[in-house]
Order: C-alpha cells, then structure tokens, then sequence
C-alpha cells in the first residue's frame, strides 16, 4: 500500500478522514434522538431535510471555489472552523429551548457549512495519491472507522439524548481545522478573471453531463440514493418488531462490511471492467432488500451486512471513477457534483418517496407495517436502477478497466 506515498503521508490523509468520520457521526446518528428528549421531534423530518437541501447549494459553490481561486486545504480550514461553531450553536440552542424555527435555522446553516466538507476533503486525498484505484480505498475506510469511533465517542459520554453529542462533534471540527495545518498546502488555483455567475457558483460542472459516460454515473447514483434512504430510517424499527434490540449495534454490520470492502475494491479495480464492479455494487443492494423481505431476523441482519459491500462497490468507486476520468482541474467540482446528486437530488426524493411508501404499508388498525411489503417495493427500485445502469452504460472502450493517470 505504501508504494507510492510515504508512510507518514498516508496516515495523514487516513486521519484527515478518521476525524471527519468521528464529526459526522456525533451528529447525524444522534439528532433525531436529541430532538425528540427535547420536544422537537415535529423539527426531526424538517432537520434531515436540511442536509438535502444543503447539498443542492454550497457543494458546488466551494467547489468552484477549490478548483479556481483558494487551495482546497485552506477552502477546508474554512468551512472546519464554520461547520465547528454553528454545530456549536445548533446544539445550545436545542438545550436552552430556543424557538424552533431559530433552531431549524441553525440546523441548515450547518448543513450548508457541513456539505462541501466531504467533497472537498476527497479532492485533497485524490491530489495526494499517485494510484487512486489502489490507495484510496484504505485511506477512506478510515472515514467509516471514523464513524463508528463518533458513535462510541457519544455513548462513552453518556450524551445520546443530550447537546453534548453536537458539542462534542464541533469540538472535533475544532481538530480538524488545527489537522489542516499539518497537510501540505495543494497549489492555490489561478484566478481566472471575468467569471460568469454560473462559473462563480460551479453550476458549470453541469456540463460534465453532457459526456455520456458521467452522465449515465450521477444519474444513477441520484436513482439508487432515493431507495438507499429506506435503510438507516426503517431498519431499525424493523429490528424492533422482529424482537431485536442493540439496534444500533447491530446496525453497525454494514460498517465492518464497508471497512473489508474498501480493501478489496483496489484489486477488483485493476482485474474488473469498470461496469461490472458498478453493478455488483447494485446487485448487492437487490440481494440486501430481497432478504429484508423475507422478514426474518437472520434474513434481515443478512441484508444489513451487505449495505457495506453495495456502498462501496458502487459509490466509492464512483468517486474513484471520478478522479481518474475527470480533467484534475475540475476535481472538486466533479466530487461536489457527485455529492450534490446522492445527498441532494437523491436523499431528498428518497425520504420524501420513501416515506410515503411506508405509510402506504402500514397495515390497518395500527397492527404495524407490512415488511415483506415495503422491503419488496424497495427491492424492485434497485432492481430498476441496475437494469437502466446496465442498458445505458457505455459499451466497447468506455466500459473498460481503470488505469493509473499519470
């Protein structure tokens, strides 16, 4: 793994992940709960919603951003700092009892401080690696160690229901901002001058689309985030009334699954077609809600198990595709723009739509869901979704292996 980079390089970029994982996580997993021990659970649809809504803006503005007129590391340091005190802020308001609608207010400004972060620190990572197909992989599972780090971090604390959790997560943000002292600086973009307002605010990345090949790539990560939105907010309760508890341990199955995969997808990269590994990625999400809706405990935890294998084999060699088949200079458009289709038009379509075909399966007389129901219906969209990849990705040259940029 340490062929190309020194080894204190790649423990560098592996924390810069680990402690933007540990952040994430004391925030996302915890908010509906905080909101709920506070009486806010009427803000819970509202606040989620948030973070769609940001992906839709600030991604592709600090995008632009990196790619134009500031070196990405300090575009990063920037939006640490932001993302560390308006968590700071959302989480006190939610303690003092604020009016709603201020903490809803303060829930979205960090959501717009907090989405570019990911994006733009995949774009530092991928201008540091010599062969992203191989190196990235390990790199980032640090992320999803990270992650559940964040999550252990809160209950060590005893902050599950409480501030805390965004209090600690800010201070995190704090970590990562200092972090971004220790990586060398990338090479400040040149400014270019008369810029068109689209091209201030990335909406120029848009013409990436007009390639068929990444057009056919962010179209179907958009579709396969609306059914992917299903999965943290259903499968618990779906534990629940199977007799499962430790719900969020046990939800933690796809992580270790995502950590093993992302150690694989390297060689799978160097030995695979570029569209086979998409689509084992999808089938695996076919295979994973199919079992759901056989409604069985082993069935289920079976199907949570490889959430992990369909994340990576999909989604991060997305953003691997990316890096290797996109022009280094719109590097962080790419990634935001890539951002903005799974957490914006995709997570946005899918907890409205998924939402309503939960309340469409629930049984009457409040007797509880039809599982197999609703787990079908998930599993005939991403079946969908494999077949439109399949029939519209590119054939011949287009399709073929990834191979190292420089």
């Amino acid at each position: 793994m340490f062929k190309t980079l020194k080894r204190a390089e790649y423990y560098e970029l592996m924390a810069l992940f680990f402690l933007q994982g540990v952040a994430l996580a004391a925030w996302f997993v915890t908010l509906g709960s905080v909101l709920d021990a506070h009486g806010m659970a009427g803000l819970k649809p509202w606040a989620y919603a948030c973070s769609a809504v940001a992906a839709f803006i600030s991604p592709l503005i600090f995008g632009a951003m990196a790619d134009r007129h500031a070196s990405p590391v300090k575009v990063l340091r920037g939006l640490a700092l932001a993302t560390g005190a308006a968590m700071a802020l959302a989480s006190a308001a939610i303690h003092y009892g604020l009016n709603p609608g201020v903490v809803l207010g303060l829930i979205l400004l960090h959501a717009l401080c907090s989405a570019p972060n990911w994006s733009i620190a995949t774009a530092i990572v991928f201008a540091r690696l010599q062969d992203a197909k191989q190196e990235f992989g390990p790199v980032r599972a640090m992320g999803t160690l990270g992650w559940m780090a964040g999550c252990w971090l809160v209950s060590a604390l005893g902050a599950d229901k409480t501030p805390l959790a965004g209090i600690s997560g800010a201070a995190v943000w704090l970590l990562v901002a200092g972090f971004t002292f220790c990586l060398p600086e990338l090479e400040t973009p040149v400014a270019v001058a008369n810029l068109k307002w689209h091209e201030r605010f990335g909406l120029d990345a848009l013409t990436l689309l007009r390639n068929r090949e990444h057009r056919v790539v962010f179209i179907a990560t958009a579709l396969f985030a609306i059914p992917i939105a299903a999965f943290y907010p259903y499968t618990p309760a779906n534990m629940l009334a199977l007799g499962l508890t430790h719900t969020s341990a046990l939800m933690s199955l796809g992580q270790v699954t995502e950590v093993v995969s992302m150690f694989c997808v390297g060689a799978l990269l160097l030995k695979w077609r570029l569209k086979w590994i998409f689509a084992l990625g999808l089938a695996a999400g076919v295979v994973r809600f199919a079992l759901s809706a056989l409604d069985g405990q082993f069935w289920l935890l079976t199907g949570v198990t490889l959430h992990g294998v369909s994340f990576v084999f999909f989604f991060i060699t997305g953003q691997i595709y990316l890096e290797q088949r996109v022009e280094p200079a719109w590097r962080a458009r790419a990634q935001a723009l890539m951002t903005l289709m799974n957490s914006g038009v995709g997570s946005l379509v899918g907890y409205l739509g998924v939402g309503w075909w939960f309340h469409a399966c629930v049984r009457p007389m409040g007797t509880g869901a039809n599982w197999p129901l609703f787990w079908s219906g998930i599993t005939i969209a991403v079946a969908a979704v494999l077949v439109f990849f399949w029939v519209a990705y590119p054939k011949g040259d287009a399709g073929k292996k990834l191979e190292a940029r420089r």
